[in-house]
């Protein structure tokens, strides 16, 4: 691996510019006042409910997300790169599942090799031929990024199908305006905290056409979900109402909420279930978290889904190697935004090449989320690499690999004091009649010296991230 990418220091002497003014209220403030806000912040989350259940763990045990006061600052010059390439993005995903839905004119053009989508156990046939308010499908977008060794940004992947962590950013922003309101008068950060306003706004603009007055739900699977606190956060904070499928109904072909006075019709449902879970007419049929009829009244056009479901072809893994094509083909432009480098190991040379060089690279399953079903060769033992070639062996399409990245860093207050550990970043890039984000996103950060998992659910801590406005 080369040497990571510094956030915060050119050099062990130089300062990054956008840096300077943090740093100098760093060393100007005593180390017990510091440690002294860390305890608050931390008592402030366990307070709110700001928690992560850990899938696999004894039943109703929460961690509490690990805050790191120190941000991530990021000059409105690279900003305005990035935002662009995000957006440009977004902009050929929603394009691409489109097309697949309905002309093809991709996989007509041998773009992208048809068995591949067709064949994908994530297309979904039962969306051939809907129409979407819009046409889109990824309302929600969280895009990972990281930063490589000279400071270049790559996508790592891209989450279309209920993307979470906005809360964490949001609650991060409130928690650093609270306890160091001195910083925010120093320098001038772009806000975040309209995200809310801006999703209610994306979400109404897709309800069906011959509502005047949408109104949306968020739906929940239920307080057991990991990613619970962020639902009802969610909800609460746009002012609709949370509920579960128990809470809804179908009739007449709509889709209608139980209130205390009587039935409520519901226009759009920003939904945190999986497709499978949705409606057990439809999709599983032993599901208690859906909605029987709902996949029927949404084909009719009378509900709008957020996100629509078969979006998750378009973040797969094996989909991922092909987004810059994409691009191409629906925008006419070059990518903004460059990937990971990848190998398909559906290919026998890059399987050949990836098998020599397991030690090396980073193997994930193309289904795969949440830091699971991966390899990170430099830090498996000899019997973790040797039992994951045996899977790759077995079913070489289930898998892709990559170089190991070494991730940017950014200095983080551990129990050794403060060091530099890796960080990505998950920008939030919402969809209606046009596509927005709020700056910044959601900075994970590995908090074991050495690692480059950043997941939540593996170990990892949140950083407020910082777009500075001039």
């Amino acid at each position: 691996m080369s040497k990571a990418y510094d956030e915060m220091h050119l050099d062990a002497e130089t300062l990054r510019p956008h840096y300077a003014s943090y740093a100098q209220w760093l060393a100007s403030t005593p180390e017990e006042i510091i440690a002294r806000k860390r305890e608050e912040a931390d008592l402030a989350f366990h307070r709110v409910g700001i928690t992560f259940a850990v899938y696999g763990e004894e039943a109703g045990k929460e961690r509490l997300i690990p805050f790191d006061i120190v941000p991530r600052i990021i000059p409105s010059h690279e900003w305005q790169v990035m935002a662009a390439g995000l957006k440009q993005r977004v902009k050929a995903l929603n394009a691409f599942l489109h097309d697949i839905y309905h002309d093809q004119e991709i996989l007509k053009a041998g773009r992208i090799p048809k068995e591949q989508v067709l064949g994908n156990e994530l297309f979904r046939k039962e969306m051939v031929g809907v129409d979407l308010p819009c046409q889109v499908y990824a309302h929600i977008a969280g895009i990972d990024l990281v930063r490589a060794g000279k400071g270049e940004y790559y996508v790592l992947e891209d989450n279309l199908r209920t993307p979470s962590g906005v809360s964490y950013m949001l609650e991060d922003r409130k928690m650093m305006m609270r306890l160091f309101p001195e910083l925010f008068s120093r320098q001038a950060i772009a806000p975040v905290e309209h995200y809310p306003d801006l999703l209610l706004e994306n979400l109404r603009a897709v309800a069906p056409d011959h509502i005047p007055e949408p109104t949306v739900v968020v739906l929940t699977p239920g307080q057991f979900n990991s990613a619970y606190f962020e639902h009802a956060f969610l909800a609460q904070q746009m002012g609709v109402e949370l509920v579960e499928g128990s809470d809804l109904f179908v009739a007449e072909d709509g889709v209608f909420m139980r209130t205390t006075q009587g039935r409520k019709r519901v226009d759009v449902i920003y939904r945190r279930i999986d497709d499978d879970y949705l409606d057990p007419l439809a999709f599983k049929k032993d599901s208690v978290l859906g909605v029987p009829g709902l996949f029927s009244a949404y084909r009719k056009g009378q509900v709008t889904l957020a996100n629509a479901v078969g979006t998750g072809i378009a973040d797969d893994k094996a989909m991922y190697i092909h987004v810059p094509e994409m691009i191409r083909f629906y925008c006419g432009e070059e990518p903004i935004l460059s990937n990971v480098p990848t190998w398909e190991l559906a290919k026998p040379d890059d399987l050949k090449y990836v098998l020599e060089h397991l030690p090396e690279l980073v193997v994930k399953e193309v289904h795969g989320s949440g830091g699971y079903g991966m390899l990170v060769g430099p830090t498996a033992s000899k019997e973790e690499i040797r039992l994951f070639r045996d899977k790759i062996v077995a079913n070489p399409s289930n898998y892709i690999a990559q170089p190991t990245l070494s991730l940017s860093t950014c200095p983080t207050f551990v129990e050794s004091g403060v060091a530099p550990r890796h960080i990505d970043l998950r920008p939030f890039v919402l969809s209606g009649k046009d596509v927005t984000l709020v700056p910044g996103g959601l900075t994970r950060v590995a908090l074991k010296e050495g690692s480059l998992v950043v997941n939540s659910s593996q170990g990892g801590g949140t950083k407020d991230t910082w777009v500075l406005e001039n």
